[in-house]
């Protein structure tokens, strides 16, 4: 079965198996079930990805795990700088370093997990969060997004980014998340252009029954 190829570039321990769990709803939700593979993801901090050189070194880094056709999608969280003006500029240093492959950058807006507190009553009572859990009116605004989650778990628990992360990533609701979060509604906008622009030059994908 010929597959649809991602490459991915991230900064946290807990999108390394997140970001593979996303791809695989979106391709599912596509009809698309089974036949995406992500290569093992890059894992670097921002810190030294917005360095000069960097993106674009990992980036290529990246472009050869696919070993053929496929895209690359680079996730950094956006603590205080703003997505839409640090976006772009990473964008533009993604294509130029690869304008041969389709390639996008979402900035998660604070965190990774603020998704899950735009749509937490999609996540309510599993991976220990309280029963009741409703979304933050704000999710984006707050700081430290994972103390939101620990502290509505038993302190015997609290939230764990390796396990909890891609746990929650498999069932938080799109949809809220898209209408409450304006980082993730730019996120699924760029997710499915990506994997309808991957799919589109793998030879033979569309028409695989």
């Amino acid at each position: 079965m010929i597959p649809l190829q991602i490459a991915a570039i991230v900064e946290g321990d807990g999108e390394v198996e997140s970001v593979p769990v996303l791809f695989r709803r979106y391709a599912d939700l596509a009809g698309w079930n089974g036949r995406v593979r992500i290569a093992p993801v890059i894992r670097q901090p921002a810190s030294k990805l917005i360095k000069p050189g960097e993106l674009e070194r990992h980036v290529e880094l990246a472009a050869r795990k696919l070993g053929g056709p496929g895209g690359v999608f680079v996730l950094l969280d956006c603590e205080d700088d703003c997505p839409a003006t640090l976006g772009p500029a990473l964008l533009a240093r993604v294509r130029q370093a690869r304008n041969d492959l389709p390639t996008t950058v979402v900035l998660a807006h604070r965190e990774f997990e603020a998704w899950f507190l735009g749509s937490a009553e999609s996540i309510a009572g599993r991976r220990h969060l309280s029963a009741n859990l409703q979304s933050h009116p704000s999710p984006e605004s707050v700081r430290g997004c994972k103390e939101w989650l620990a502290d509505r778990m038993p302190r015997d628990k609290g939230y764990d980014e390796v396990s909890d992360q891609p746990a929650l990533t498999q069932l938080f609701d799109l949809d809220r998340a898209r209408k409450s979060c304006p980082s993730f509604e730019k996120c699924d906008r760029e997710l499915w252009w990506l994997i309808q622009q991957v799919a589109a030059i793998t030879p033979g994908f569309l028409t695989q029954a």
